[in-house]
């Protein structure tokens, strides 16, 4: 349905989401933690922060973090960067499929296509980062930096 690049914002976001109290996080934890490639991630989040979702800070201490509250934050807002809304093709063959000129399944693909974007305008990051049954515990800084737990 999406881009690799679009799945990847996402997962980045979520988990930025889901680990508000440790922000700023630096991209290579983010990477690490979403099992995304640390370069890729790198160019993935530089796009967030030109689009004015994300902000960054550099050096030791440095990291990620969102602009707005994850609860205010859309998934359009997250994927506009990578994604284009607009149909670009009839996926049935028709070369103009628009209103006044429709294919056989225009008006289905279509409903389809405003759902869909109607969901996303509507769906925060916190709305699909919370989990059903409380929100996923965020680890504590010197644990997930590589220190060792008191065993």
């Amino acid at each position: 349905m999406f881009s690799m690049t679009s799945e990847y914002a996402l997962r980045a976001m979520i988990h930025l989401a889901r680990h508000e109290s440790d922000w700023p996080l630096p991209g290579r934890v983010i990477a690490e933690q979403c099992g995304i490639p640390a370069k890729y991630l790198s160019k993935i989040l530089g796009d967030l922060v030109r689009a004015g979702v994300l902000t960054a800070t550099r050096g030791l201490g440095g990291g990620f973090r969102m602009v707005s509250d994850p609860r205010r934050t859309t998934l359009f807002e997250i994927l506009q960067p990578f994604e284009t809304f607009t149909q670009r093709r009839c996926p049935f063959g028709n070369k103009e499929c628009s209103d006044a000129d429709p294919c056989m399944a225009h008006d289905q693909w279509k409903t389809v296509l405003e759902a869909q974007l109607r969901f996303l305008q509507q769906t925060s990051v916190s709305d699909v980062a919370v989990k059903k049954r409380g929100v996923e515990r965020s680890p504590s800084r010197a644990v997930r930096r590589g220190a060792r737990s008191p065993s």
